[in-house]
């Protein structure tokens, strides 16, 4: 039996990636994000998986949209049994030049879309007796980042919501774990100034940015049955940067 994978935030970037990943790992995909021609060349890339893919434009932080297009899930590919929260937003700005709006749009797109797509998702594996949730937190909510000071908030909140689910849920055969990424190569990080990647860079014991795959492949470890004895846990994927204590 196939088994089905939600992943939000799918329509580029590490999104994008663990679609990918999760496709070629023979999951059918519904690929969720706010920019729905995103969402669906997301969808078109995964054609040659031969694995069954469903494009849904939607705003994680929409209750009553995610509701519907859970119910567009259902029909579609049906029952879902991994659920992965990869949408996000970040712009680097220092604290003291951020407005009410900024603080309120990470909050909502980094922590409340996770809680809003979990909770509405998880009662589908709680009725199939089983299942994965991965969030997508931030090295940055583990350790602090300049100039992101609410989305380093918003993400340890992702860390925090993921540890206690987790704890809630152990009895039941759902698993919730917490992939950290460090500097990754995406559209959202490579706009940045040339001089601040490169400075990433060179603090990356690697010496080079993570690629969407390489946080993929985390993800799709959380989500085989390999690990279903790991719950709570949140693993750094950031080429030596941080490092657990």
């Amino acid at each position: 039996m196939t088994e089905i994978a939600v992943v939000t935030g799918s329509g580029s970037g590490i999104g994008r990636g663990v679609a990918q990943k999760l496709a070629q790992e023979h999951f059918d995909v519904a690929v969720l994000d706010v920019r729905a021609d995103a969402a669906k060349e997301t969808v078109a890339g995964l054609a040659q998986s031969g694995q069954k893919a469903f494009a849904y434009g939607v705003d994680v932080v929409d209750a009553g949209g995610i509701q519907e297009t859970r119910r567009r899930i259902l029909k579609d590919l049906g029952q879902p049994s991994v659920v992965v929260n990869c949408a996000g937003w970040s712009v680097i700005q220092p604290f003291m030049e951020n407005d009410a709006a900024f603080w309120k749009k990470a909050i909502d797109i980094n922590l409340m879309g996770t809680i809003v797509v979990t909770r509405t998702f998880l009662e589908d594996l709680l009725g199939r007796g089983g299942g994965r949730i991965v969030n997508i937190a931030s090295d940055a909510g583990r350790v602090g980042s300049t100039g992101e000071v609410v989305y380093a908030a918003a993400k340890g909140g992702v860390i925090a919501f993921t540890k206690s689910l987790a704890r809630e849920v152990a009895r039941t055969k759902v698993t919730v774990n917490c992939v950290c990424p460090g500097p990754t190569a995406t559209p959202m990080l490579m706009v940045q100034d040339p001089d601040r990647i490169a400075a990433l860079t060179r603090a990356i014991p690697m010496r080079r940015l993570a690629e969407p795959a390489d946080i993929a492949a985390a993800v799709a470890f959380f989500a085989s049955p390999g690990a279903g004895y790991v719950t709570g846990q949140v693993l750094s994927v950031s080429g030596g940067l941080t490092m657990a204590g």
